[in-house]
């Protein structure tokens, strides 16, 4: 075996908490290698939003805000139905500020809070309805990454040119950049998103030496004297065998695109997954075999999703997050009726859809409709696309309230009752059946131009025609995987530390069944792979 294929740490996976984990321990002064299943870097990060969700960051101050490490473990576990590893949770909390601070101070990643982005679930004890959780970063120039510049994965969702906070999901916003600064932006390649934030932690772990592989898929463990001591990779030109003398770290994201895996762990339907085909479940499958206990595997990163004409993105899907918490819409079920609150976070609409209809023994509110007016088109648009003039054909358009239910096939009187009692509701400024627009976070997302007002998601349905969208229920990525200890080191069945072995990000994210706040899935992943990479190389010990 020559030289190179021997390392110090061997880190699995491209995606944020892989390269996080990489930096972290090369920072250390260890020899790292990243290896990449696909033929670009950045995974799952590259084709999300780009936030990071920590709290108590460093950064809030910034913009006024203020946390508590008791503010945070309270929220978590009162998000955490009893199956929040209270130990997980405060060695995120513990940490996160560190990791963060780090990144900036020895990586150069530019982070900064998000004025008055709220968390998911502000009300609940600990919870920040104004905001200061969740970081975003500067555009990263790409051209800095030199050969490394067109080899990260581009979202199919997004424009890479804009930073998360300057949009609404295809809507006009008060802070959208100009033309000329798209121009610019473009000319100069700075992006942002998740592929910002992937470049810039790329161009950290370049700095510090660390080498990176891709088309490399991790194929089994080396185990010796029950220590993971190196990796089986799959490459083009065949097998390879790479030594890591003091660890190896899965972050090979989650099982979304492996069926078998879904349907024997997931606690309810999904559709389609909404995430970069590559995550098949590589990591756990190793984990398994090398004898890890499990933990969180029902738990998925959920999210409403539209199936699209081919030809429309290469996913043929959209992601539905604005558009169901905007004025002049509500969803229904197959009976014509409204079942939840619209302007929820997206993880925990699908957990509307997955409610059981335990007489007829089928989920109650799937498939569901998005239900909206022509003023509601034409403002707005449809999947972050605006309007064109012509109903686009994911659409089911008719000129009445009861001749769009007979399209969907669902109960007509219904439908006219629904969207009357609706109407009523916002004419009187308040919706008593399922409580929306009374958030802060409901108020923060529907029209970008009414932010922390009512008006912003509560608008009636009356100027035909009408329209309707099917959802369903997709994923982003799952939670599930090797059960971890709280410097991120896999568990066996008996409880005991494999040795060597590391684990973070999708692969095994530890969060249980919460999901802070915007950046929720990003923030613990690298925070545990911070952790795993300097402990790995003893810098935490």
């Amino acid at each position: 075996m020559s030289e190179s294929e021997t390392y110090d740490v061997i880190v699995l996976g491209s995606g944020a908490a892989g390269l996080t984990a990489a930096f972290a321990a090369a920072h250390e002064g260890a020899r790292v290698a990243v290896l990449e299943k696909n033929d670009r870097v950045g995974g799952t990060t590259a084709w999300s939003g780009g936030h990071v969700w920590i709290p108590n960051n460093p950064y809030m101050a910034d913009i006024g805000a203020s946390d508590s490490v008791e503010d945070a473990m309270t929220y978590l576990m009162s998000l955490g139905r009893g199956i929040l590893d209270e130990r997980l949770a405060r060695a995120f909390v513990d940490a996160g500020p560190k990791m963060v601070r780090a990144l900036a101070d020895d990586g150069g990643v530019e982070f900064f809070a998000v004025p008055g982005l709220p968390d998911y679930h502000p009300s609940n004890p600990g919870g920040k309805p104004d905001g200061g959780r969740t970081l975003g970063q500067e555009l990263f120039p790409f051209p800095t990454l030199g050969e490394w510049q067109d080899k990260v994965e581009v979202t199919p969702y997004y424009s890479p040119y804009l930073r998360m906070d300057e949009t609404a999901i295809g809507c006009a916003v008060p802070k959208a950049p100009t033309d000329e600064e798209k121009a610019h932006r473009e000319a100069e390649d700075l992006r942002g998103m998740g592929g910002g934030l992937v470049g810039h932690l790329l161009n950290a772990c370049l700095r510090v030496g660390v080498t990176i592989e891709v088309s490399a898929a991790a194929h089994d463990l080396i185990i010796e004297d029950g220590r993971a001591t190196g990796v089986v990779v799959e490459t083009a030109a065949g097998r390879r065998t790479f030594q890591a003398t003091r660890a190896v770290i899965l972050a090979t994201g989650g099982f979304e695109w492996n069926e078998e895996y879904r349907t024997a762990f997931l606690r309810g339907h999904v559709t389609k997954p909404a995430s970069i085909p590559t995550n098949t479940g590589d990591g756990l499958r190793m984990a398994m075999r090398a004898g890890a206990a499990l933990q969180n595997m029902r738990e998925a990163w959920w999210i409403p999703i539209t199936e699209l004409p081919e030809g429309i993105n290469s996913m043929n899907l959209e992601m539905i997050n604005g558009d169901r918490t905007r004025p002049r819409s509500i969803m229904v079920n197959r009976t014509g009726r409204r079942f939840t609150n619209e302007a929820v976070s997206y993880n925990s609409v699908v957990g509307a859809f997955h409610q059981e209809d335990v007489t007829a023994f089928r989920y109650a509110n799937l498939p569901a409709w998005l239900i909206f007016d022509h003023t509601y088109l034409t403002t707005y648009g449809s999947t972050g696309r605006p309007y064109t003039g012509t109903t686009p054909p994911w659409l089911v358009e008719a000129p009445t309230l009861r001749d769009l239910a007979l399209a969907l096939g669902i109960p007509g009187d219904e439908l006219e009752r629904t969207v009357d009692q609706w109407n009523a509701n916002v004419a009187a400024g308040k919706d008593p059946h399922f409580g929306r627009g009374e958030s802060a976070h409901d108020r923060w997302w529907g029209d970008p131009y009414k932010k922390g007002s009512i008006e912003g998601t509560l608008g009636p349905i009356t100027d035909g025609p009408f329209y309707a969208m099917e959802l369903t229920a997709g994923v982003i990525g799952t939670k599930g995987g090797p059960k971890v200890d709280e410097y991120a080191r896999v568990i066996d069945l008996d409880g005991e530390v494999i040795g060597g072995l590391y684990a973070a990000g999708n692969v095994s994210s530890p969060t249980g069944a919460s999901y802070g706040g915007p950046g929720g899935t990003l923030g613990p992943g690298m925070t545990f792979a911070w952790i795993a990479g300097r402990h790995a190389v003893g810098a935490d010990r």
